[in-house]
């Protein structure tokens, strides 16, 4: 069976010139959704927001997808948010992934959702769908994002209410962890909306920040390319509306090489 590689004798040869790391726990949120936590290679660094590709022995040749470290750079751990796709090239095996079982991550991370690449503001927006909260939850927990911002609002758009959960428990952890709670105070906001079942707030949020009521609902004034950043995560008609409404709003893309008043990641969309 096309089983991840396991550290046993008679395992796949790793490839060379990658980090052969052991998975140390997973969540399974919805028959959709799971989170999974693994080793982190001795001295392995990355900005918080960025991606790696990572991977999985599939037979004898190794597949690898680009997903957003969703732990931040401090932590000593790397943790991985996931969609599941059935028949998936990677996350078809993926999804299986149980601790002691070994994933591969190619060496060198990179990405767009950096801190680095945006002019100093006030406010930060994260503007996230689905699995495109994964680098913020990174973002999120580095207390650099504190920092360099008076307010921080994180908004997640899922299908089914179910599919929030990744979002609030990040929450809920910062406000529990010892030195991330007094940092972070009121500063961050989590805006949850959901598009096909009851809820509080319901919609995409390109229509909530077309229509006013997403500014109404957390008592914010509209978008201001004086004082508002914007980060964008999420699949490609979300990236496209959301970078329009922007645009319209006054705010100019940037990159790693030009800040400016918002970034997206365009390497996967989910």
């Amino acid at each position: 069976m096309n089983a991840p590689a396991k550290n046993e004798e008679f395992a796949v040869k790793i490839p060379d010139g990658v980090y052969a790391e052991t998975v140390l726990d997973v969540q399974h949120y919805t028959d959709r959704l799971f989170r999974f936590r693994m080793t982190r290679p001795a001295g392995y660094r990355f900005r918080s927001g960025e991606f790696a590709m990572i991977g999985l022995m599939v037979g004898e040749k190794p597949i690898y997808r680009a997903y957003s470290i969703a732990s931040p750079s401090w932590d000593e751990e790397l943790e991985f948010f996931s969609i599941k796709v059935p028949d998936g090239p990677l996350t078809s095996h993926l999804q299986k992934i149980k601790p002691g079982d070994t994933v591969l991550m190619r060496k060198k991370p990179t990405g767009t959702l950096v801190l680095d690449a945006l002019t100093p503001g006030k406010r930060l927006y994260m503007f996230s769908t689905g699995t495109g909260i994964a680098p913020f939850a990174s973002l999120i927990r580095d207390p650099e994002t504190y920092e360099k911002f008076e307010e921080v609002i994180l908004t997640h758009t899922c299908r089914e209410v179910s599919e929030l959960k990744y979002g609030q428990d990040l929450i809920e952890e910062i406000k529990n962890h010892e030195f991330l709670s007094e940092l972070v105070g009121t500063k961050l906001k989590l805006y949850s909306t959901v598009t096909r079942e009851d809820y509080p707030y319901q919609g995409r949020i390109t229509d909530l920040i077309e229509n006013g009521k997403m500014f109404a609902d957390l008592g914010v004034p509209p978008l201001d390319p004086a004082v508002d950043r914007g980060m964008i995560c999420g699949s490609a008609a979300m990236l496209k509306d959301t970078k329009d409404l922007l645009e319209k709003a006054g705010l100019t893309e940037g990159a790693n090489n030009k800040p400016s008043e918002f970034v997206i990641e365009r390497a996967f969309v989910g």
